[in-house]
This record gives C-alpha cells, sequence and structure tokens, in this order.
C-alpha cells in the first residue's frame, strides 16, 4: 500500500450542516475539497450513510475523501436522518425519506461556490445502494455513481430473502446490528452538550425493529420493489460503475447492471474480493489501484477530460484458478478477463444430465446442513470462507461427473433444472456447486436456493402437491471460476442449509429423478484477452487510530453439538473491527455475538439471536453504553420476535424499551 501525503491541490476539511426540504431536518457532513475551491470550483463526490462518520466509519473515510480532494474534488461523506451527528430519527432503511434527503444533499452540494454543479455519489454496501436509488430518482446535478458491493434487488439480492426463502442468518443478524447502531447517540463535539441527551431521546422513541417490517413482507411486494432499481433501469441517467467481489453476496447486480444499462454509460468490475473495497488489502486479493481506477471514472463523467476508462471491456472480471478449500486467502491466483458485451458471445452453455437413474433420489438432510456455509458477508476475517464442503456434501445427495479430461471455465450464473417430487406443500432446495480434487477435498464454487412456494414467480406463494413431479429451474450465484483436469464437478442438493435459510416449519423430503435433472454450466472459452491491468493500491494517510488486542481473542466461528439432545449450536463473532481509541480521544468499544441453534431431525427448533453491547467515552463527554438482544424463532404458523435495548449515559439509563411482536408465516 502506498500513502499519498502530497496531492496536486492542498485540501482542507471543515463540518457543515445541510438542510432538507422539510426545513426542519439539517444533516451533518464533513467535506474535503481544495482550499482554492471557491476560486477554481470542482465537482462534488458524496458518500451517503448511516454508519456514522465521527467513529465507524472514520478510519475508511480518512483513506479515500482527502485523497479525492487532493486530486480536484470536493468529497463529502454525509450522516442519514437519526443517525450520527444528523438531525431527525431514524427510519427503514432506502426509505422514501433517506432518498429525498439524498437528492436534497445532491442539489444543495451543485450550488455551492466551491462546485461545478456536477456531483458524483459512490459507496460500499448501504452507501452502494442508495447510490444506485438515488440515480434512479435522477436529480439533474448527478452526473456518474460508483456503486461497490450492491444490489439493484432488494428483495432477491439482500439480507432479507434469497431465493424466496427467509435468510436466517443475515435476516435477524442485520437487523439486530442495525438496532444497536440505530441507538447509539450522536457527538457532543458536533451537536453540542445541551443538545446531546435531547436528540438521543428522540431517536430512542422513534425506534422499530427492522425485523418487524421485513418478516411482514414474505412476498415480492411494493414494499421491496422501493429501492429496487431492477424494476425500471430505464430511470438511471447517470453514468453507473458497478464494482463487486466473487465473495461477496451482491455480485450478481454487477451482471445485471451491465446487461440491462446501455453500454455506452456502464462498466462493470468484479474481482476476488469479499465485501470491502478493492484497495483495502483484506483477503481475498490481490488488491487494486481502486481510487485511482475511479478518479478516471470521476474525471471522464464529471469533468470530461478522456482516460480511456470507457475503451475498457463492458466488464472486467476475475477467473479463480482452483485450491484447496479454506477459510481465508491472502491472494486468490487467477487472471483478469474482459467481455466487450454480457450476455458474452464467449459464453456458452453446457448442460450435463445429473445422472442416467430414472428412479427417484431420496434427500432428506439433516437440519444442520449448512454449518460449513461460511460468512453470509465476508469480511476479509480469517473464518469467513467455506471450509472443506465434505461434511456439507455428505448430508446432501450428490451428483459427481466424470473427472475432467480438460480445464473448464465458467463465467456467469451457472443453472441447475430439477425434476423432483416434495413430500410436503412448503419446502426448500438448495444446490451447491463444488469442485472436487482427487485427494476428495471438495472446494465450494457456488450455491443457490429456491423456496418451492415461490416457483412460480417471488409475488405468489403456491403450494406443492405432493405426489406431483414438476420441473423447477433457479440459477445459482454468479462466478467466474477454473475447474482443471482431473477434478470433478458436483452439484450437492439438499432440503435444509441451517443457518442461511430458515426451515419450513414441517419436516419433509424430496425425490429428485437425476435422468430428468442437469445442471447448465456458462463456459467462456478462453481466447486473446485483452490487456487489463490495474495501478498498485494507494491511499491518504491512514488516521492514527489504536485498536485494541484482547489477550484471548474468542473464536470468530464455533460450533458445538450436544449429543445427548442432537442440538447444533453456531456461534459468530461478526468481528467488524472491535474496540479501538481514536485520536481525538473518542473511546469505542464493540462486542457482538449472534448465536444460530437447531436440532438434527426438528425445522421448529431453530432459534437466532443477535446480541451487542457498544460503549463511547470521551474525556468530559462522559460514558454512553448500548445494550441490545434481537431474538428469532417461530412455531408452523407464526414467526416471534423479541427485540430490547437498554440505553445509559454515565451510568443511568436513557432509555429501555422492549418489543414482543408476532407475525404469521405466509411465504417462508
Amino acid at each position: 500500500m502506498k500513502y499519498r501525503e502530497q496531492f496536486e491541490r492542498q485540501v482542507v476539511r471543515e463540518d457543515v450542516w445541510i438542510p432538507t426540504r422539510d426545513g426542519n431536518t439539517r444533516l451533518h457532513a464533513r467535506v474535503w475539497r481544495p482550499v482554492d475551491a471557491d476560486t477554481d470550483p470542482v465537482p462534488a463526490l458524496l458518500e451517503y450513510l448511516p454508519y456514522r462518520k465521527s467513529d465507524w466509519t472514520a478510519p475508511r473515510d480518512a483513506q479515500r475523501h482527502p485523497w479525492y480532494a487532493g486530486h480536484g474534488y470536493a468529497s463529502v461523506r454525509v450522516d442519514i436522518r437519526g443517525h450520527g451527528d444528523s438531525e431527525g430519527t431514524p427510519g427503514d432503511e432506502y426509505d422514501a425519506q433517506e432518498l429525498a434527503d439524498g437528492v436534497d444533499v445532491v442539489n444543495w452540494l451543485a450550488a455551492q461556490p466551491w462546485c461545478t454543479g456536477k456531483v458524483g455519489m459512490f459507496g460500499i454496501s448501504w452507501g452502494g445502494f442508495n447510490s444506485l436509488q438515488i440515480a434512479a430518482l435522477a436529480p439533474e446535478p448527478l452526473k456518474a455513481i460508483v456503486t461497490v458491493c450492491s444490489t439493484d434487488d432488494r428483495y432477491d439480492n439482500d439480507v432479507h430473502y434469497t431465493g424466496g426463502a427467509l435468510l436466517g442468518i443475515d435476516m435477524l443478524a442485520w437487523a439486530g446490528t442495525m438496532l444497536a447502531f440505530a441507538s447509539r447517540p450522536p457527538d457532543p463535539a458536533s451537536v453540542g452538550h445541551d443538545r446531546l441527551l435531547p436528540m438521543w431521546r428522540e431517536r430512542l422513541e422513534a425506534l422499530e425493529p427492522f425485523l418487524h417490517t421485513w418478516l411482514a413482507h414474505q412476498r415480492r411486494d411494493d414494499y421491496w420493489r422501493h429501492g429496487s432499481v431492477c424494476e425500471d433501469y430505464d430511470a438511471i441517467d447517470a453514468a453507473v460503475l458497478a464494482v463487486g467481489g466473487w465473495h461477496d453476496p451482491y455480485r450478481d447486480t454487477v451482471l445485471r447492471l451491465v446487461e440491462h444499462l446501455p453500454g455506452d454509460r456502464v462498466r462493470g468490475l468484479i474481482g476476488p474480493w469479499s465485501h470491502q473495497y478493492p484497495d483495502r488489502g483484506l483477503p481475498p486479493g490481490p488488491a487494486i489501484g481502486f481510487l485511482q481506477e475511479t478518479l478516471r471514472w470521476w474525471d471522464q463523467h464529471l469533468k470530461g477530460i478522456e482516460t480511456g476508462i470507457m475503451r475498457e471491456p463492458l466488464l472486467r472480471a476475475w477467473i479463480n484458478d482452483p485450491v484447496p478449500p479454506a477459510t481465508s486467502y491472502d491472494v486468490m491466483p487467477g487472471r483478469w478477463v474482459g467481455d466487450t458485451n454480457w450476455p458474452s458471445p464467449s459464453v456458452t452453455w453446457d448442460e450435463r444430465t445429473l445422472g442416467a437413474g430414472e428412479a427417484p433420489v431420496l434427500v432428506r438432510s439433516p437440519q444442520h446442513t449448512g454449518l460449513d456455509a461460511g460468512r453470509f458477508f465476508p469480511f476479509g476475517n480469517a473464518s469467513d470462507l467455506p471450509p472443506d464442503q465434505r461434511e456439507e456434501d455428505g448430508r446432501s445427495v450428490c451428483f459427481d461427473s466424470a473427472p475432467l479430461t480438460e480445464r473448464v471455465e465458467i463465467l456467469g450464473r451457472p443453472r441447475v433444472r430439477l425434476r423432483l417430487d416434495s413430500a410436503t406443500p412448503r419446502a426448500n432446495v438448495v444446490a451447491r456447486l463444488c469442485d472436487v480434487a482427487p485427494d476428495g477435498s471438495s472446494t465450494l464454487v457456488t450455491r443457490g436456493v429456491l423456496n418451492l412456494l415461490s416457483r412460480h414467480g417471488r409475488d405468489r406463494a403456491v403450494e406443492w402437491t405432493p405426489g406431483t413431479y414438476e420441473d423447477v429451474e433457479f440459477e445459482l450465484s454468479g462466478i467466474g471460476y477454473a475447474f482443471p483436469p482431473g477434478h470433478r464437478v458436483r452439484v450437492a442438493v439438499s432440503d435444509a442449509y441451517w443457518p442461511w435459510v430458515w426451515p419450513h416449519g414441517e419436516r419433509g423430503e424430496l425425490s429428485v429423478v437425476p435422468a430428468r435433472s442437469s445442471l447448465l454450466l456458462p463456459v467462456r472459452e478462453p481466447g486473446e484477452e485483452p490487456p487489463i491491468r490495474f495501478e498498485e493500491p494507494e491511499q491518504a494517510p491512514p488516521l492514527p487510530v489504536t485498536y485494541d488486542q484482547p489477550a484471548a481473542p474468542r473464536p470468530e466461528r464455533l460450533v458445538t453439538h450436544d449429543v445427548a439432545t442432537g442440538e447444533w449450536t453456531l456461534e459468530v463473532d461478526p468481528n467488524y473491527g472491535g474496540s479501538r481509541t481514536y485520536p481525538d480521544g473518542l473511546r469505542y468499544e464493540e462486542s457482538a455475538r449472534e448465536t444460530y441453534r437447531i436440532r438434527r431431525d426438528d425445522p421448529l427448533s431453530a432459534s437466532a439471536v443477535s446480541e451487542w453491547t457498544i460503549r463511547l467515552t470521551r474525556g468530559e463527554d462522559g460514558d454512553a453504553e448500548i445494550v441490545t438482544r434481537t431474538e428469532l424463532r417461530a412455531t408452523t404458523a407464526d414467526f416471534i420476535m423479541d427485540s430490547r435495548i437498554e440505553a445509559r449515559a454515565n451510568g443511568e439509563t436513557v432509555a429501555k424499551r422492549a418489543w414482543h411482536h408476532t407475525t404469521p408465516r405466509t411465504s417462508v
């Protein structure tokens, strides 16, 4: 990593308040810009998040915002309404108020004397989401965005549902995380000591756990269509650079955007990365000079400088070379390829029948199948990626190819077509694509899920008629991967995948006809590739933050099995960064734990719990502490949710709230 301390233009930082259209609420912003921008205006870049610029994202912000400013931009970090130091109360994710405020910020930035009137937006995850969504609202000054690890489909490609099935691991975990995050107070250094408690109490009184809303919408309805730009790609006028990683759950969005947006204003980039900016150097690498690459994008679309970025292939993608299974890789071996069209004429469908037998094969997986799935959101931690899949394969029904006689490269979204029957009206089916080496080790390549209730569309629930065979087809997540000669291609089918997928309430089984079922691989023919190169990573100097190094760190992922009861428990430390001290004296302490339990043969034994403790202290500012707990469980008929928070200032309770909520199981 190269840290750049001297830039073309000297940089100044200032904190400002930005008004919104309601006239009563201001958003707090931090602006890095050239000192001479008042006389030599520059375009503005906006990153718009709920994650608190004063602490949680401050180290990441220091890497990129001053860097952009030094290269001739006003780079602006804004806290969303009701979060961080902004006024107002927190709302639902990506709600109409958030997006309207975002449009107001874009227009305000364009009107500043130090701005040329042209604005770009960028962000990863939440910031990537709302960059796309605000681009679809088309405020006139917004000319370009860079969206990283984001989604165009809030229902089927986010943390709530996948393939129409309920995401047990992140529906609960992210709801619990956001309950804790939304409960944090503003920084008195920004809002003043006299406003700290009134603003904090206002937030706490307005809170409603996201989980209640998300589980009230179990099908793809208008709630999920809001903010899903796949509903109308034509609404996006801004130029879009879409970036993802093969170890990020949102990578399919890149493939859809380069397919559906006009080629003269979109480019896609998918590397081997996790849910991180590609310049941060977190596993798996290789990292790239991402800031330099985005600067080419901004200069092209906000300054009118010919940078050559639009002469790059429509899609630049990394093809992973085969590796033994592991939970982390410092660097993933492979190579870059480029396609000037997507779908690519270099990619053809290779259909492979799963077997020759007409006799049905019974699929009845134990309920703890899925414990070796790895983390839904890999962040570059040591235990994030799926380990050897042999144990999972043993809990599934596997269909193996003969040993390959030549290298087979795939790029895109594989599909599985199954002729099957379900013994129960409601069931899930899961398919994993694995690379099986001659020594028997099994590396997970990609996977997909289908809730059979949603087989005719995500907006409806159609129960299965047991005793009836149907053909169902579903996509697996996109991947670039090379199977080597001598290895086997494995399709592993299960009807359970805990805790990624919440089980239906009734224990069932599937019957699959191998001869009528198949795997469809998007095989890419290797050819003469255009040279694809990136500069080495470069950033602004890091923020001098001191991170705690615990004497005895607890495991990130711990699986235990009670042999007597048959209960399996997965305990997860999400390890978002732990406790740290900032250069302004702020001490931020963070402890989180997720616990998932299920018994081998009882889908109704499933339970998930998220627990958080956050503490903030800084000299005369005193001490603030937030403790939250969120739990989800289910009966055959209902989901049951229990949440609670307690907020304390200097040891005294500011607010204590608890919710008990049930909602009918209509579709999952």
